[in-house]
C-alpha cells in the first residue's frame, strides 16, 4: 500500500521548519512534508538552492500573474531535482564501505525486507551470489516522498489592484493546489485543518488524482482527520468526484504541535480503536461511488485495477520507539508520524540556533497553548521566542501589532471592508480604541485588551528560522516563531539523524528519561486542562451545559479505557506504569471542576 522504506514519517511543522525536510531526508528514503501555504518564502528557499546547486534561477515577482501557483511548482521541481540527484549519487556508491549508501541501510527499520537483503549481503562473501545481491538492493532502493500541506480553512480570496475579487481558482489554497498539481511530483497531498468544498471541488480539474490506464495514481490524497465519522464522510464526498483517500493521518487534538483542534474530549486511544473497529467501512462505503464515477465518466473500473483499503497513520506526542511500537501493533496502524522531536535534528530541520537551544532548554511549564494565533483557534507555543519579544517591544513603543507584509491570514471585517489580520498593527489599535470606548468594567477591557495583544504573526514569524538557519536573514532581522508540541519538553539535546532514527526503532538507548510520562498519560493531562478553561468560559447556557457533560464523559470513557491499556504488556521503554496514577488524579481534578459549576447530574 505504500512505497515508503520507513513506519515513520516527518510531517509539517511551522511554515518553514520542514520547508527543505525532503532535500534534507528525502535521498535517505524518508518521507517528509513541505507546508506550500507561504509561497513567497518558498520562492526565497527555491533561490537559496539554485544558488547553493549552481543552478539557474528566474524570479517569480510577487506581481506575476498566478505567481503563487508559479512559485509553489516552480519550488517543488526544485526539489523533485535535488532529492533525485542526491538520491542517484547514494546509490551510485560501493557497498561494504562507509558511505552514504551504508547510511541509507542502516536507517531502516530491522524489520524491513530491504534491511534483511542488507543484511544478507553483509554476510556474504565475494562472488556471484555478492554481484547478484548488490545489483537487487540498489534497484529497490528508492527516496523519500517529497509531499506537501495544504490547511484547507486557510482559504482566503485575493484581489486586483483596483479592489475587485479575484475569482475563486485564485483563492489562496486554490492556488496552492494548483501549484502541487502542476509540479513534476508523484507523491501525497496531505489536507488539513477542516473540510472545504471548494478546495476538494477543485481538485477534481486535475487528472494526476485520478487513476491512469495503468491504475495508478500519480498525486495521492491524505487527509488529517480527528475522528472516524469527519473521515468517512469526507472520504464519501471525495469518491463522489472519483477522488481516492490514499491515507487517513488522525492525529492527537492537543498532544501534538501547530495548531491544537481539540476534540469534544474523545482522547486517541479511543479514537484509535473506533478506527481499527470500523476500518472496513473507510473502503466499503466508498468502493461503489469511486466505481460509478468510473463507469459514468470513463470505461469504467477496470478489473486489473487494484483497489486498495486506505493507510491509517497516526502522529502527535509519540516520543519512545514502545509508543510506536503499540500504535502499530495493537491498534493496527501503517505508520507513525514524529515531527516535534525532529526540531533538534539540524539534518533534518530548519530551525535557527537560539530557537534550537530554547526548545533544548524548555520544561513542560515552558510548552503551552496559546492565543496567538489569528485564526482563533489554540496554538502549541514555548516561552519566550524571538517572535514574542518582537510584539513586546512593538506593545511598548505603542504599535502593537505587525505590519502584516503577507496577510495569508487575512479574515477579520469587524472594521474594515476588505479582511485584515486579527494581529495586524491596523486591527489592533481600532480594537484596542473600541475596547476603551466601551462601557465594560476596566477588569473586563484589561482582559480583552490582552486577548488582542497576544496575537501574533505568524504568517512571517514561523518561516524566519528556515532564513535564519539557511543563512538568508540576519537574526536581529527576523523574529522567530515556533510552534513545537509539548512532548518537546522531554528531549534536551541536539541530535543526529541516526540517533533520532535509531531512537524511533528502539535500536539504542532512549533520548528520553524512563519517568517520561506515556503519551496517553500526557494527553490526558492535556484534556483536562482544556476542560478548566471550557469551565472558566462557562456562560450558563443549557448548550454549553450540555457541551461540558458530554466532554467530560467522553474523557472518563477514555480514561477507563487507557486503564485498561496499563493493564498489558509494556514494548520497550513505554511507561505504561504512569497512566494509572495520571488517571487517578485528573479524574479528582475534572470531578471537582464539574462540581464548582453546580450542573445537575
Amino acid at each position: 500500500m505504500s512505497n515508503s522504506s520507513h513506519t515513520f514519517s516527518i510531517p509539517v511543522m511551522g511554515t518553514g521548519h520542514s520547508i527543505d525536510s525532503p532535500i534534507r531526508v528525502g535521498p535517505y528514503g524518508i518521507d517528509s512534508v513541505i507546508s506550500i501555504v507561504d509561497d513567497l518564502l518558498v520562492e526565497r528557499i527555491r533561490k537559496h538552492y539554485c544558488k547553493k546547486f549552481e543552478l539557474p534561477y528566474n524570479n517569480i515577482p510577487r506581481s506575476a500573474e498566478d505567481g503563487r501557483a508559479q512559485r509553489i511548482t516552480a519550488y517543488l521541481n526544485l526539489a523533485q531535482k535535488l532529492v533525485q540527484n542526491q538520491f542517484e549519487a547514494i546509490k551510485s556508491q560501493p557497498f561494504f564501505e562507509d558511505n552514504e549508501k551504508a547510511k541509507y541501510f542502516d536507517l531502516l527499520p530491522d524489520t524491513s525486507e530491504l534491511k534483511g537483503m542488507y543484511n544478507k549481503l553483509m554476510e556474504t562473501e565475494e562472488g556471484t551470489l555478492r554481484d547478484k545481491i548488490s545489483c537487487k538492493l540498489s534497484q529497490l532502493m528508492k527516496p523519500g516522498s517529497i509531499d506537501v500541506n495544504i490547511m484547507a480553512k486557510v482559504d482566503g480570496l485575493n484581489y486586483e489592484k483596483d479592489g475587485t475579487p479575484m475569482s475563486g481558482e485564485f483563492s489562496d489554497a486554490n492556488a496552492a493546489l494548483r501549484g502541487y498539481a502542476e509540479s513534476e511530483l508523484a507523491s501525497s497531498l496531505i489536507l488539513s485543518a477542516g473540510f472545504n468544498p471548494r478546495l476538494y471541488n477543485y481538485m477534481s480539474e486535475f487528472k494526476d488524482f485520478y487513476r491512469d490506464a495503468k491504475g495508478d495514481i500519480k498525486k495521492k490524497i491524505i487527509l488529517k482527520v480527528s475522528d472516524f465519522r469527519s473521515a468517512l464522510i469526507q472520504g464519501k464526498y471525495l469518491a463522489k468526484k472519483g477522488l481516492e483517500v490514499f491515507e487517513y493521518r488522525i492525529e492527537s487534538g492537543l498532544n501534538c504541535g501547530g495548531h491544537a483542534f481539540a476534540s469534544d474530549g474523545y482522547l486517541l486511544p479511543s479514537l484509535l480503536k473506533e478506527f481499527r473497529e470500523k476500518r472496513e467501512m473507510l473502503s466499503s462505503a466508498v468502493k461503489p461511488l469511486i466505481e460509478k464515477y468510473y463507469e459514468k465518466n470513463g470505461d469504467g473500473f477496470s478489473d486489473d485495477w487494484e483497489f486498495e483499503e486506505p493507510r491509517l497513520t497516526v502522529q502527535g506526542g509519540i516520543g519512545v520507539s514502545g509508543e510506536a511500537h503499540r500504535l502499530l501493533e495493537d491498534f493496527g496502524m501503517d505508520a507513525t508520524g514524529w515531527g516535534s522531536p525532529f526540531l533538534l535534528v539540524p539534518e533534518a530541520t530548519t530551525v535557527d540556533k537560539p530557537t534550537r537551544e530554547l526548545l533544548e532548554n524548555a520544561t513542560e511549564e515552558d510548552l503551552y497553548l496559546s492565543g496567538v494565533s489569528p485564526l482563533g483557534v489554540p496554538f502549541n507555543n514555548v516561552r519566550n521566542t524571538g517572535s514574542h519579544q518582537y510584539h513586546e517591544e512593538r506593545i511598548e513603543k505603542g504599535k502593537p501589532g505587525s505590519p502584516c507584509p503577507k496577510g495569508f491570514l487575512e479574515s477579520n471585517t469587524e472594521f474594515t471592508e476588505n479582511p485584515i489580520c486579527t494581529a495586524s498593527n491596523q486591527y489592533q489599535l481600532l480594537k484596542l480604541d473600541d475596547i476603551n470606548q466601551s462601557d465594560m468594567t476596566e477588569k473586563e477591557k484589561e482582559k480583552q485588551r490582552e486577548k488582542v495583544l497576544e496575537k501574533a504573526c505568524l504568517c512571517d514569524h514561523l518561516g524566519n528560522g528556515a532564513l535564519i538557519d539557511l543563512g538568508i536573514l540576519a537574526e536581529h532581522r527576523a523574529p522567530q516563531a515556533i510552534c513545537p508540541g509539548p512532548n518537546i519538553a522531554w528531549f534536551d539535546g541536539e541530535y543526529s539523524l541516526r540517533e533520532m532514527v535509531d531512537h524511533i526503532y528502539g535500536r539504542s538507548e532512549s533520548l528520553v528519561p524512563s519517568e517520561r510520562p506515556h503519551m496517553f498519560a500526557k494527553e490526558i493531562v492535556l484534556y483536562v486542562d482544556y476542560f478548566e478553561e471550557l469551565v472558566e468560559q462557562h456562560d450558563g447556557s443549557s448548550g454549553n451545559i450540555k457541551k461540558l457533560k458530554k466532554f467530560k464523559n467522553n474523557l472518563e470513557n477514555g480514561m477507563d479505557y487507557c486503564l485498561q491499556i496499563a493493564k498489558s504488556e509494556s514494548y520497550k521503554d513505554e511507561n505504561l506504569e504512569s497512566i494509572p496514577a495520571t488517571v487517578e488524579k485528573q479524574q479528582k481534578r475534572l470531578n471537582t471542576l464539574f462540581e464548582q459549576l453546580a450542573i445537575p447530574a
